[in-house]
């Protein structure tokens, strides 16, 4: 896998770059949460829970997963919750593709393909689902026909989302990205209010 830098922590960048099932947890983990926090929650996970197998994460007790993934500082700010979404991943990685999460991606023959893969994954929405399709595109050189029109601006050269994340900068360029988005949606949402 590549050298990536999405969680700024060195640790938690070589899991990301080595261990498949380990990005996958970070996006889905990244929602309503810091990007670069969001995904160095699998390193937390490794680190408290010994593995990041996803047999052995499935098979855990929830409760006792959710009480690993709460304990601050916590894998997300809806620790608990996002501990059972985990779990969740976790099975349907084991149950649909033998446990080894890159098979999600590396099997998909088509960008189409792989963006239905993704969405049928629990906690994976449209959004998301091209999010990610982009990142293993553009910094893991996964790029199946048809990859770009199904994820659309994602896809494109700038600092949109995680999929643009190289280094610190492009962090910040991706922050100011979606504060500036999310200000134009709000101007036009209030400019329709009048």
């Amino acid at each position: 896998m590549a050298k990536l830098q999405i969680a700024q922590d060195p640790v938690a960048d070589e899991l990301l770059s080595s261990d498949p099932f380990a990005l996958l947890t970070g996006m889905l983990l990244d929602q309503q949460f810091p990007m670069e926090r969001a995904f160095a929650g699998p390193a937390k996970i490794k680190d408290r829970f010994g593995s990041l197998d996803p047999a052995a994460i499935a098979a855990a007790d929830p409760a006792e997963f959710a009480d690993l993934c709460a304990t601050p500082p916590a894998i997300h700010r809806y620790g608990r919750s996002m501990a059972g979404r985990v779990q969740e991943v976790a099975r349907a990685v084991v149950d649909e593709y033998d446990g080894d999460a890159s098979r999600i991606w590396t099997e998909a023959t088509s960008g189409a393909q792989l963006l239905a893969r993704l969405r049928a994954l629990p906690g994976f929405g449209e959004q998301k689902a091209k999010i990610f399709t982009a990142l293993v595109a553009k910094q893991l050189g996964v790029t199946p026909d048809g990859w770009t029109e199904v994820v659309g601006d994602y896809g494109k050269d700038g600092f949109r989302s995680v999929a643009d994340v190289t280094d610190a900068d492009s962090l910040q360029r991706v922050r100011e990205f979606k504060k500036a988005a999310k200000a134009a949606t709000k101007a036009k949402s209030a400019a329709r209010g009048r």
